[in-house]
């Protein structure tokens, strides 16, 4: 990191509270990221990019306030678009899923087939991109529970080890996240039903 401060055009005042910053919430920001990502190798390399992002708003020279706060705001960021290029994977992997009628099915069943023809693969990136966006419309405890249990596949209990939280806080979180987005995705529901 300091290799990259050196090149990057940062003054030595610039360099010196960079390396401050770094050092105070290095510690908390790669705690936060763990209990997110479960690659160990991900969270390095979302951390590392949260930090040089940082670096690059210095470098720019934009300001940034609550420093602690914009990390956060960054390392989220980070994980969710680590979460969208791998997500092909994350749904199509064998998770099951219980549907409205009670028949249980995998994630790549309630979507259209890819081999389907053209419609078919505008339909399935449309519903993926309208998933993406619902998700992240979620308030931020009611996303993070979502996405750890019904991406990430963690438990519950998992969970509720990582972050403190209790079992019956956590599944709360999660129907009201449900809810919304049942909400939030109907109209797209319909409008492809018709089809």
């Amino acid at each position: 990191m300091e290799e990259a401060l050196r090149t990057n055009g940062i003054t030595a005042e610039q360099n010196r509270r960079l390396s401050e910053t770094i050092a105070l919430e290095q510690a908390r920001l790669r705690q936060f990221i763990r209990s997110r990502v479960p690659d160990v190798a991900d969270a390095e390399d979302v951390l590392q990019d949260v930090f040089l992002e940082l670096v690059d708003a210095y470098r720019l020279m934009k300001p940034v306030e609550q420093v602690g706060a914009w990390l956060f705001r960054v390392a989220r960021n980070r994980i969710i678009d680590l979460f969208r290029r791998t997500r092909p994977v994350l749904l199509g992997n064998d998770r099951l899923v219980t549907t409205e009628d009670g028949d249980v099915r995998q994630w790549e069943d309630l979507l259209p087939s890819r081999e389907a023809g053209p419609e078919a693969a505008y339909a399935r990136s449309v519903l993926l991109e309208e998933l993406d966006s619902a998700i992240e419309e979620l308030p931020e405890e009611q996303r993070d529970v979502f996405v750890a249990h019904e991406i990430e596949g963690r438990s519950f209990k998992e969970i509720g080890e990582a972050t403190g939280v209790s079992v019956n806080t956590l599944l709360s979180r999660k129907r009201y996240a449900v809810q919304r987005l049942r909400r939030r995705l109907q109209s797209i529901y319909d409008e492809f039903g018709k089809v």
